[in-house]
């Protein structure tokens, strides 16, 4: 089992955490990522390699998902076939949550698990507000209950290693793609549930609650941009041809026809990332399939409503905001899904092989080493 610690500009919990590993199992083997923090924190990455950790260490920060991936390459070639439990280097993981969920990934097969917390007692109101929110979005956009989205205690079987090398995000999106595309890759999701632990109210996050909460939400929002704008196209014909036809069916009809044509172009190339990865075909197949459900329930929506003597367009408000949800879920999990490659062509893109400067520096300190555990510092400048 490897525990597998990101860090960027840590304080000194990031050596407590090493230090209460080791006494509780003494066996366990760490590698520390240090994601660009820059000479004024060397001494803390000297004194983890000093503690026995292999520490990976390059110049500029890249993210959160970038120094996971330099992580999970860097084991997946030197400890061939180990498990991974992922956490934390500011002290909010305790000892024994970090060992429960390595002992419950020993035991899974074809899941990641997740350490989720309960969020009882004092919690940051920005962490609590966060991840309700992102909650919520995650069930509408899969159909799964996942308690706790952003914990950053997860666990992974070894032979999940080349799946989580492909998927894209640098920063913190990156774990929140991972529980997207785990159902579509075959992983399940378990959870094991852990203590909310935040010291000084958090203080040593490195969360920009702005810029990175758009980079986590994005995929959301750009299918709320897209359904909006196909919603403005279906109401303005809905109400032309409302005024023209003087027919409830063929204004829904028609104006349905329109939006959907619009919102199926902006989908498959824009909103969802693997949309091209389905054939043309298959995919405005499946769409249409999805229109007509959508369709029909839009209509006998529409007949309920404006029958109870609701005015037309307060009844159009109410029945597109009762679908969208549904039109997303089909769509992230069915339609627009990402097309199974092979191993040998996961490991074509950019994003799947460890970052290129520090693969050099492995390459001169250990060429054709694969399983040689002795602790060593690994620098790229």
């Amino acid at each position: 089992m490897i525990i597998l610690i990101p860090a960027y500009e840590p304080d000194h919990q990031l050596t407590a955490l090493i230090r209460n590993l080791q006494a509780a199992d003494p066996w366990l083997t760490m590698v520390v990522v240090d994601d660009g923090s820059g000479p004024d924190y060397q001494q803390t990455f000297d004194d983890a390699a000093r503690l026995g950790c292999h520490v990976l260490s390059y110049a500029v920060n890249g993210g959160k998902g970038h120094a996971l991936k330099s992580g999970f390459a860097f084991i997946a070639e030197r400890f061939p076939g180990q498990d991974v439990v992922c956490a934390d280097s500011d002290g909010q993981h305790a000892v024994a949550d970090i060992l429960a969920v390595a002992d419950r990934v020993r035991h899974v097969t074809a899941a990641m698990v997740l350490g989720c917390r309960n969020f009882a007692g004092s919690v940051p109101a920005r962490s609590r507000f966060g991840n309700t929110v992102t909650r919520g979005l995650f069930r509408l956009a899969t159909g799964q209950r996942v308690a706790d989205t952003q914990t950053g205690l997860r666990g992974y079987r070894a032979d999940m290693l080349p799946w989580l090398l492909t998927v894209r995000g640098q920063r913190y999106e990156y774990e929140l793609n991972l529980l997207l595309e785990a159902k579509q890759a075959g992983y399940g999701i378990e959870s094991v549930e852990i203590a909310t632990v935040y010291l000084d109210h958090n203080s040593g996050s490195h969360f920009r609650p702005v810029a990175d909460s758009l980079r986590i939400y994005a995929p959301l929002l750009k299918f709320l941009g897209s359904s909006l704008s196909a919603f403005v196209v279906d109401t303005v014909m809905f109400l032309v041809l409302s005024a023209v036809t003087d027919s409830l069916l063929l204004a829904v009809v028609g104006a349905r026809l329109v939006s959907a044509s619009v919102n199926f172009l902006v989908n498959r190339r824009l909103v969802f990332e693997h949309g091209k990865d389905t054939s043309l075909r298959a995919a405005a197949a499946g769409y249409v399939a999805l229109v007509v459900v959508l369709l029909s329930a839009n209509y006998a929506a529409m007949a309920t409503l404006t029958s109870l003597a609701l005015p037309d367009v307060p009844a159009k408000l109410l029945t597109e905001a009762a679908l969208l949800g549904v039109s997303y879920g089909v769509q992230q999990r069915f339609l627009f899904i990402r097309r199974a490659r092979t191993a040998a062509s996961e490991t074509d893109g950019t994003e799947t092989h460890i970052p290129a400067l520090v693969r050099a520096q492995f390459q001169h300190s250990m060429p054709g080493k694969s399983g040689d555990q002795s602790p060593k510092r690994f620098r790229s400048n």
